[in-house]
Protein backbone atom coordinates (compact mmCIF):
# COMPACT_ATOMS: atom_id res chain seq x y z
CA UNK A 1 0.00 0.00 0.00
CA UNK A 2 2.54 2.40 0.00
CA UNK A 3 2.60 2.21 -3.51
CA UNK A 4 -0.39 4.67 -3.39
CA UNK A 5 1.31 6.59 -0.77
CA UNK A 6 4.51 7.43 -3.69
CA UNK A 7 2.05 8.20 -6.82
CA UNK A 8 2.43 11.04 -8.63
CA UNK A 9 1.21 13.38 -11.60
CA UNK A 10 1.19 11.52 -15.12
CA UNK A 11 0.25 14.76 -16.78
CA UNK A 12 3.64 16.43 -18.56
CA UNK A 13 3.67 19.53 -20.93
CA UNK A 14 6.67 18.59 -22.33
CA UNK A 15 5.60 15.17 -24.21
CA UNK A 16 4.96 11.42 -23.54
CA UNK A 17 9.08 10.41 -22.90
CA UNK A 18 8.43 12.74 -20.42
CA UNK A 19 4.99 11.47 -19.27
CA UNK A 20 7.23 8.02 -18.70
CA UNK A 21 9.77 9.83 -16.30
CA UNK A 22 6.88 10.80 -14.30
CA UNK A 23 4.88 7.56 -13.65
CA UNK A 24 5.42 5.81 -10.79
CA UNK A 25 7.70 2.46 -11.83
CA UNK A 26 6.01 0.65 -8.76
CA UNK A 27 2.35 1.42 -9.61
CA UNK A 28 2.24 -1.91 -11.46
CA UNK A 29 3.29 -3.85 -7.87
CA UNK A 30 0.01 -2.98 -6.58
CA UNK A 31 -1.65 -5.11 -9.74
CA UNK A 32 0.83 -7.76 -10.12
CA UNK A 33 -0.05 -8.83 -6.43
CA UNK A 34 -3.82 -9.26 -6.69
CA UNK A 35 -4.94 -11.07 -9.85
CA UNK A 36 -8.32 -9.74 -9.69
CA UNK A 37 -7.26 -6.01 -9.02
CA UNK A 38 -4.82 -6.66 -12.45
CA UNK A 39 -8.14 -7.91 -14.30
CA UNK A 40 -9.71 -4.56 -13.11
CA UNK A 41 -7.03 -2.07 -14.09
CA UNK A 42 -6.00 -4.16 -17.79
CA UNK A 43 -10.22 -3.63 -18.48
CA UNK A 44 -10.28 0.24 -17.61
CA UNK A 45 -6.71 0.97 -18.38
CA UNK A 46 -4.92 -0.48 -21.29
CA UNK A 47 -5.44 1.88 -23.45
CA UNK A 48 -3.27 -0.07 -26.58
CA UNK A 49 -5.40 -2.98 -26.12
CA UNK A 50 -2.56 -5.51 -25.58
CA UNK A 51 -3.62 -6.88 -22.24
CA UNK A 52 -0.59 -5.26 -20.41
CA UNK A 53 -0.31 -2.64 -18.43
CA UNK A 54 2.13 -0.36 -19.38
CA UNK A 55 4.07 1.75 -16.78
CA UNK A 56 1.82 4.79 -17.78
CA UNK A 57 -1.44 2.12 -17.38
CA UNK A 58 -0.25 0.87 -14.15
CA UNK A 59 0.26 4.52 -12.96
CA UNK A 60 -3.42 6.09 -13.67
CA UNK A 61 -5.06 2.89 -12.72
CA UNK A 62 -2.61 3.27 -9.23
CA UNK A 63 -4.42 6.73 -9.21
CA UNK A 64 -7.63 5.55 -9.54
CA UNK A 65 -7.25 2.63 -6.99
CA UNK A 66 -6.45 5.51 -4.64
CA UNK A 67 -9.13 7.72 -5.39
CA UNK A 68 -11.99 4.63 -4.71
CA UNK A 69 -10.31 3.85 -1.38
CA UNK A 70 -9.19 6.85 0.27
CA UNK A 71 -12.40 7.29 2.19
CA UNK A 72 -11.37 9.94 4.44
CA UNK A 73 -9.12 11.82 1.80
CA UNK A 74 -5.92 12.07 4.04
CA UNK A 75 -3.87 11.04 1.15
CA UNK A 76 -3.54 7.67 3.07
CA UNK A 77 -5.09 4.09 2.03
CA UNK A 78 -5.41 2.11 5.30
CA UNK A 79 -5.44 -1.63 5.70
CA UNK A 80 -9.50 -1.58 6.30
CA UNK A 81 -9.92 1.25 3.08
CA UNK A 82 -7.58 -0.83 0.71
CA UNK A 83 -10.28 -4.00 1.47
CA UNK A 84 -13.11 -1.87 1.52
CA UNK A 85 -11.91 -0.42 -2.05
CA UNK A 86 -10.89 -4.31 -3.39
CA UNK A 87 -14.52 -5.53 -2.55
CA UNK A 88 -16.13 -2.37 -4.31
CA UNK A 89 -14.14 -3.40 -7.36
CA UNK A 90 -14.78 -6.94 -7.01
CA UNK A 91 -18.63 -6.36 -7.02
CA UNK A 92 -18.53 -3.40 -9.08
CA UNK A 93 -16.83 -4.74 -11.97
CA UNK A 94 -18.07 -8.63 -11.00
CA UNK A 95 -14.37 -9.94 -10.84
CA UNK A 96 -14.44 -13.31 -9.87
Amino acid sequence: MSILLALVAFASPSGFAADYRLANPKAIELFEQNPRLMRWAVERFDSNGDGHLSILEADRAAEDFKRIADGDRDGRVTPAEYRSAFDFIVARWALR
